[in-house]
């Protein structure tokens, strides 16, 4: 009976089994940021405790740092004691980190694959939900609270429980102007936000195959919005093709001996699995989030829920009544469609969506087409890295940019998060390509975030209001001028 890569790599990585079903689990790769690290840091002190493996652990400074071009800038002094706490106990304990004074900062999640940190048939673990992203290489990656930072600092290892594992299958091919994040929030939607709890989701099938690594970081990122634990592609060609030659991949002799270990950990053929999913990929839509959680979406020409028809059978009157309370919060009246939905801000950026490819797509359909961001819209185009931002410039998409009124920022997690200066203010509407629009996610407690693919901001951010990006950019093409 053949095994899928989960259990090869966390069988592989058992220390011991501390009691029953409850495992010790040894890390091959530990992320920090400035966020989740200062306690742990500060438990290490008071105990006399060292880190543990140095070399395997890397961080860098990415909620609170400002993007506003000078990195040492704060209009928070929290924000800024985490940056400058963030450093100082990186070179206390001898860990690499990716100083912002040096310009080498930016998101764990976009900095660590960029740099060949990330490879296949690890275990990976951050003090941040979105670590789910580095399975896209065929690792395990999953986010961990503080005390397992303190743990992992002082002994490379954790105690885990072995998930199950649900295979999802993405069939066929997906239509023009559809992308990652919408298989993403189509996975979520279909199979809810608590759908993958006690799972390791294994994403693959002919859409996934011909994703880029990009693409796949996109889904991985997302898996944890679903519910589970972590989400994985299995390595293929694309993966070595995207890991070689970086800065901390394996070279030489040591590439070629790596090539043959990362065949071997890929699911078997006959791999067997606790559940398995098959979802279409011409069946799926651009999607826009209408709710306060990435599951309460609906395809841009959708509408939002009526919770006065629905029926008694489907829904309780709990459910009805919270539904009811999050469009009052959310100002969708029932019923209502999530096309023509007014927006304030636009954000380009995220762990989800800050890499090279994502600022590509957008600059492909505003080139040349004299488009420019509505007047009552502030967008912001925040790169996932310095080494993206620098991209981003060498091929002149920065300038594509800033021409259709987009700020482009310095990198970090920026309006994602709302950790830093750039943040919504009162109610304001932001149509934002990052991963989670929960009440406050953006830094108001009022604030209301829509998700949506990176094109489809770019199309709000010019509209002004949700509009579904392939006939917005489509008209526009044929008119040859502002839409």
């Amino acid at each position: 009976m053949g095994r899928n890569l989960y259990e090869k790599v966390f069988d592989r990585h058992v220390v011991r089994e501390v009691t029953s079903g409850q495992f010790q689990l040894a890390v091959d790769l530990h992320l920090l940021n400035e966020v989740s690290s200062p306690q742990a840091f500060e438990t290490l002190r008071e105990r006399g405790l060292s880190v543990r493996h140095p070399g395997r652990t890397f961080g860098s400074a990415d909620h609170s740092i400002s993007t506003g071009g000078d990195p040492r800038e704060f209009v928070d002094p929290l924000a800024a004691a985490q940056v400058e706490a963030m450093g100082a106990n990186m070179a206390e304990f001898g860990l690499t980190y990716f100083d912002p004074s040096q310009g080498q900062h930016g998101i764990i999640h976009v900095v660590a694959p960029e740099r060949g940190l990330t490879q296949p048939g690890m275990v990976i673990v951050c003090g941040d939900s979105h670590t789910s992203t580095h399975g896209a290489f065929g690792a395990i990656a999953f986010g961990i609270g503080t005390s397992q930072v303190r743990d992992v600092l002082a002994s490379q290892t954790l105690l885990m429980e072995k998930l199950k594992v649900r295979r999802i299958e993405i069939t066929g091919r997906l239509n023009a102007g559809v992308y990652a994040k919408d298989v993403a929030l189509h996975v979520i939607h279909v199979l809810g936000a608590k759908g993958g709890v006690g799972f390791a989701y294994e994403f693959g099938g002919a859409v996934v195959d011909r994703f880029s690594m990009e693409e796949r970081m996109t889904l991985c990122n997302l898996a944890i919005e679903a519910g589970a634990r972590c989400g994985y592609v299995n390595p293929d060609r694309t993966t070595y093709d995207y890991l070689r030659g970086r800065e901390l991949a394996p070279k030489g002799a040591a590439w070629d001996q790596a090539i043959l270990a990362w065949d071997r950990v890929r699911s078997d053929p006959d791999a067997v699995y606790d559940d398995s999913v098959v979802l279409r990929g011409e069946d799926i839509q651009p999607m826009v989030t209408w709710g306060v959680s990435p599951d309460q979406s609906v395809p841009v020409g959708g509408f939002v829920p009526d919770p006065s028809r629905l029926a008694d059978q489907e829904r309780d009157n709990q459910e009805r009544n919270n539904i009811a309370e999050i469009l009052r919060f959310m100002g969708f009246p029932s019923g209502a469609p999530v096309l023509g939905t007014r927006i304030d801000v636009a954000f380009l950026g995220s762990c989800t969506n800050g890499r090279v490819s994502d600022f590509e797509a957008v600059a492909e359909q505003l080139r040349g087409r004299g488009l420019h961001v509505a007047p009552h819209v502030r967008a912001l185009a925040v790169p996932g890295s310095r080494q993206v931002r620098e991209a981003l410039i060498a091929r002149g998409i920065d300038k594509v940019l800033i021409d259709a009124g987009f700020e482009f920022r310095d990198a970090g997690c920026s309006l994602c998060c709302g950790m830093n200066a750039d943040s919504l203010k009162g109610q304001q509407t932001c149509a934002s390509s990052s991963n989670r629009n929960f009440r406050g996610r953006q830094g108001s407690p009022t604030g209301r975030t829509i998700l949506m693919s990176p094109v489809m901001v770019a199309a709000a951010a010019i509209a002004g209001e949700v509009t579904d990006a392939r006939q917005f950019f489509s008209r526009a093409s044929r008119m040859g001028v502002k839409a």
